[in-house]
């Protein structure tokens, strides 16, 4: 097709920032591109047409897309096609055109079935686009995905949020909950097996809420647990990111019944004191959350649960920062994001004061990585001796003689095998542990060639430690 630049459009470069959502929305928007008869390439330089995914949830996030649209701009050997999707194009608008003048198209989250469309209005008409609706309301061809991984794959199970954290763009940058019809969820899923997926995650900025929005179709989170566990040839089934409000007892007993289920809950609590959660508006206690810990922890022993914490949050005090400390003591949670606050355009709490001075802000939050270190480095040490199973994803850039993988719980893994296992359950007997994956030996392993045996057998070993 020719452009109003007098050139035709046939390569194209697509740059991902922030969640696995966005992740999706891009394998989406390759599916259509190549659809449309264009071709993906690695090098930005080169490309006719370049796509940022992007992610509003930080401000570094933004600068790192403003740094990156403005290297383009300064491109001399050509002038590609240049557009910004994902949630910065919400929160933005067309004031991107502004910012970036030669910015070429804007196409919200809720928008991405018209990126072919709004290609053609930008090639044929030579005039800036922007599309960015408030709400979903348009179904995705998810078919359409190219996806990149052989093994696992993303579905979108719900878009959107209804929680307005005080600290957070999600509601305004994706808009209300949209629940995805639960028909359409299970053939996606069982096309997927049926392409010999062996691991699904489930997405949403909030899974737990899906059905809410749609009470005819008589299927909570839960229930769609249990239809997707009776699909043939899936193994292994994750879901993220979860509200601790909306964790029930009835998913609980999902994770504990289906074979299908990973024993792993992202459960963020954000912060340890009451006082900043109401000011967060987490619409939960300190108290509440940890029953809810509790509880799953009973239900499904053997658990792993991750979290999200913020430091520095406006007004909060040295005693208050403690009371985080305590929780990630108390909890002991097997993977922690800890961020240092940052004020974000469009949110409630823009309207205080960041009134925490950044020093105290990295003081806090190197107090918090140091104390999950080694909360994290205890894990690692218990799973000396333990046989786990490992979903085999890829071959190991660092040394081809491994493959690496994850528990059900999420932990990585290493240990020496070929190209031929991947896509497969492997026990492993993990015998150390370098940072945070553990490294193993697979006793059932039985190299297909002799020379991969003989290979192996010489391989040099990655830096480990040992019990």
């Amino acid at each position: 097709m020719t452009s109003f630049f007098m050139r035709t459009i046939k390569t194209f470069f697509i740059r991902t920032y922030g969640c696995q959502m966005n992740e999706l929305d891009s394998e989406i928007m390759v599916g259509m591109l190549e659809k449309r008869g264009l071709t993906r390439i690695d090098d930005e330089e080169m490309a006719d047409l370049i796509i940022l995914n992007t992610c509003a949830i930080r401000d570094l996030a933004e600068r790192k897309v403003l740094g990156k649209l403005g290297r383009f701009g300064k491109m001399k050997h050509h002038r590609p096609v240049i557009g910004v999707t994902g949630c910065m194009a919400n929160a933005k608008k067309e004031s991107l055109f502004q910012k970036v003048p030669m910015l070429d198209f804007v196409l919200g989250t809720n928008n991405i079935h018209e990126l072919t469309t709004v290609l053609d209005e930008v090639l044929s008409e030579g005039k800036q686009v922007h599309r960015t609706d408030p709400r979903f309301e348009h179904e995705l061809d998810y078919t359409i995905a190219k996806r990149d991984d052989p093994v696992k794959a993303f579905v979108s199970i719900i878009r959107g949020c209804d929680k307005f954290c005080t600290y957070c763009v999600v509601p305004y940058t994706r808009g209300p909950e949209v629940s995805r019809d639960p028909d359409s969820i299970i053939a996606e899923c069982a096309q997927l097996a049926a392409n010999g997926y062996k691991e699904i995650t489930l997405l949403g900025q909030n899974v737990n809420s899906y059905g809410k929005d749609i009470p005819d179709a008589k299927c909570r989170f839960h229930d769609l647990l249990y239809r997707i566990d009776k699909l043939k040839g899936l193994q292994r089934v994750r879901f993220m990111t979860s509200h601790p409000v909306d964790i029930t007892k009835e998913l609980m007993e999902a994770i504990r019944d289906l074979p299908t289920l990973c024993e792993f809950v992202h459960f963020p609590i954000q912060c340890g004191s009451n006082r900043i959660l109401r000011k967060m508006h987490r619409v939960y206690s300190k108290e509440e959350y940890l029953e809810k810990v509790a509880a799953l922890r009973e239900i499904v022993p053997g658990v792993a649960l991750g979290t999200d914490i913020i430091v520095g949050f406006p007004t909060e005090t040295d005693s208050e920062f403690e009371e985080t400390m305590s929780i990630l003591e108390k909890i002991e949670y097997d993977t922690a994001f800890i961020f240092a606050y940052s004020q974000r355009k469009g949110t409630p709490a823009m309207r205080w004061k960041d009134d925490i001075p950044e020093d105290v802000k990295q003081m806090r939050h190197q107090k918090c990585l140091e104390l999950q270190n080694n909360i994290t480095m205890k894990r690692m040490q218990s799973m000396l001796g333990q046989e786990v199973e490992v979903l085999v994803e890829e071959v190991s850039e660092r040394d081809s003689s491994y493959v690496k993988g994850r528990t059900r719980t999420w932990k990585n893994v290493i240990f020496q095998g070929s190209a031929n296992l991947v896509g497969t359950l492997q026990k492993v007997t993990i015998h150390s542990f370098s940072n945070q994956t553990a490294i193993g030996n697979c006793s059932s392993l039985a190299p297909s060639k002799p020379e991969e045996r003989e290979e192996h057998k010489h391989a040099a070993h990655p830096l480990v430690i040992k019990s």
